[in-house]
């Protein structure tokens, strides 16, 4: 499998295992199947959040990292992995959502959820965590303050910014470079291979930061930087009939994308999903997918993508279709 290199030095396999229904929607014999799976194969990062999954009828937020947690106890695998998670979004009252009352992005509140991330994991250690949504209401400086205190003291490798503002990222990493202390090194975003409109708002409770043009160019410009794609694969509606497209994704562009889509697999001889996650990982800049999946079988179509090569012209055929000039 791919590799990609974090800031710290770490390397990572180039697709990430996402793990979020863990311990709610996936039972824990089947999220220990597909840890299993994903490690044989090569997978190494794993991501997670504190905050997962306390929408789902039987979640309270913690599940996902207790299972993650256990899974590492069981197999002693704490060395062959690299482990994910996030702050800022687990809400504080039960009943509500992370809008009415998320923990947010406070010295005091990042300090409190690395101490029950780190007991449900099992481990002394995060190697990256991220802030996962924007807090406007703690000064920037708060914020930077407390995860560079965090990698300092080792409890943290590298920290991320999810579902934030591009100019709210760079002026984090300003304030971190200026005090020559560890900043954000790692973005991750929605992102996938269709384009979504930006003036259509999410229909539900949730932070949908969206990769443009620009962002791409950030992260290109800045060494340091790794992006991450949360959603890459749509929740399904690639491939399946009864997950329809988001409505940010109703507009004239979407069908020839789609159709190129399906021309490249047919050509190579793989998957729709195989294809968008093979765009995303041999893009400029590359892309660190993150999949998540409910069985073994879906895990193992991702996987083959993760070596799948698109050459230039199928990867032109992919980039300008939809585009008013291609």
């Amino acid at each position: 499998m791919r590799q990609r290199t974090l800031a710290d030095g770490t390397t990572v396999s180039a697709l990430c295992l996402g793990a979020m229904w863990f311990g709610t929607r996936t039972d824990e014999a089947t999220a220990f199947a597909i840890l299993d799976r994903f490690v044989e194969a090569g997978g190494s990062v794993i991501d997670t959040a504190d905050n997962y999954a306390f929408w789902t009828e039987n979640g309270a937020g913690g599940e996902s990292e207790a299972v993650l947690g256990r899974w590492l106890a069981d197999r002693g695998a704490r060395d062959q992995v690299v482990i994910s998670s996030k702050v800022g979004a687990q809400p504080t009252v039960p009943g509500t959502s992370w809008r009415e009352s998320g923990e947010g992005l406070s010295a005091g509140a990042i300090r409190s959820a690395v101490e029950g991330s780190l007991r449900r994991l099992g481990t002394d250690r995060i190697d990256v965590y991220w802030a996962h949504v924007e807090d406007r209401t703690v000064p920037i400086e708060e914020t930077v303050d407390a995860f560079a205190s965090l990698v300092e003291q080792g409890t943290v490798g590298v920290v991320g910014a999810s579902n934030y503002a591009l100019w709210k990222v760079e002026r984090a990493r300003a304030t971190a470079r200026g005090q020559g202390r560890p900043g954000y090194t790692c973005l991750q975003l929605r992102h996938s291979y269709l384009r979504p409109r930006l003036d259509v708002t999410a229909p539900d409770d949730h932070v949908f930061g969206n990769v443009d043009a620009e962002t791409l160019d950030y992260v290109r410009s800045e060494p340091d930087m790794s992006l991450w794609a949360y959603s890459p694969l749509l929740s399904g509606a690639y491939a399946r009939p009864d997950r329809p497209l988001l409505p940010a994704y109703d507009h004239p562009g979407t069908p020839a994308r789609l159709a190129a889509l399906r021309e490249v697999a047919d050509k190579i001889g793989a998957t729709v999903n195989q294809v968008v996650l093979a765009w995303l990982m041999g893009g400029d800049p590359p892309v660190i997918p993150v999949v998540g999946v409910s069985s073994v079988e879906q895990l193992d179509e991702a996987l083959a993508a993760a070596d799948l090569e698109l050459d230039e012209e199928l990867r032109r055929h992919l980039d300008i279709a939809g585009d008013l000039d291609g």
